[in-house]
Formats: C-alpha cells, sequence, structure tokens
C-alpha cells in the first residue's frame, strides 16, 4: 500500500512541476534537476515511468525532435485534441522553441487541401538560427 501512495505522490510532484512551467519544454534532465535542487530523490527511471503514464493519460505531450537530442516534455492538461504546437530548432545552439502561429496553421491546412498530406504538428520542426545565435554572429562580426 505504501509503495502505491509512494509512486502516487512522485507522480503528483512531477505534474505539479510540469504545470509549474507549462508552455515550455524541459526533459528529463530538467525534471530530476529540479527536485535534486529541493533535496528530493527521484530516478531517472522513475520519472521516465510517470512521464510515460502521463503521456499514455493524454497529459503530457512526448517531443521527439531528433536522434541527436533528447526527448521534451510538456504539460497539455489532456487538451491533446486540437493542440497544435509546431516548433523552431535552432542548428547553432540547438534551443527548442514552441511555434504557435497561425501562419503555419493556414500552411497545413494548404498542404491538406491542395497536397493530400496532412503535417504532424507534434513532430514538424522547423531548422534555422534562433535571434540571439543570431545576434552573437552580428557581434563577433563587429
Amino acid at each position: 500500500m505504501s509503495k502505491a501512495q509512494y509512486k502516487t505522490k512522485q507522480m503528483t510532484e512531477i505534474l505539479t512541476y510540469l504545470k509549474s512551467v507549462q508552455g515550455q519544454h524541459v526533459t528529463v534532465n530538467d525534471i530530476r534537476r529540479h527536485f535534486q535542487e529541493r533535496g528530493i530523490a527521484v530516478g531517472t527511471t522513475t520519472v521516465y515511468r510517470q512521464l510515460d503514464k502521463m503521456v499514455k493519460e493524454g497529459i503530457v505531450a512526448k517531443y521527439v525532435v531528433d536522434e541527436k537530442s533528447s526527448a521534451c516534455f510538456e504539460y497539455i492538461g489532456g487538451q491533446d485534441e486540437g493542440h497544435h504546437c509546431y516548433h523552431c530548432k535552432c542548428e547553432k545552439c540547438g534551443k527548442l522553441i514552441h511555434l504557435h502561429c497561425h501562419e503555419v496553421e493556414e500552411l497545413s491546412q494548404h498542404m491538406m487541401e491542395h497536397h493530400s498530406f496532412e503535417l504532424n504538428a507534434m513532430r514538424t520542426v522547423f531548422y534555422g538560427v534562433c535571434s540571439e545565435c543570431r545576434q552573437k554572429e552580428a557581434d563577433c562580426a563587429e
């Protein structure tokens, strides 16, 4: 009985953290670091297990951008239906940026209507260079 309560407590703690950073991507290492900074011991396997449960329940979205990057997780609160979040990934620093953009939704509709191709928002990633890296390049050029 106490083992089940312990798992429930860990899931609640992880869920509370994810809600506190809603709208952001976090990795398993980010979650572990959060708890470690608060003196709470949570194992990597436990975090993965709890996240897998939350993904299956539809309260957390999992993003896998490429083979080189860690999977990212985001609290969506069971609102996956209609949850369209495209992503931009900086090729310099690796930062992953949420892209909620009406024009991209229009592109998605265009792809469906004119090319019979449905974009998968959860896996669509635009690659380029973020503003911070472009600024660094500009500063170095001066």
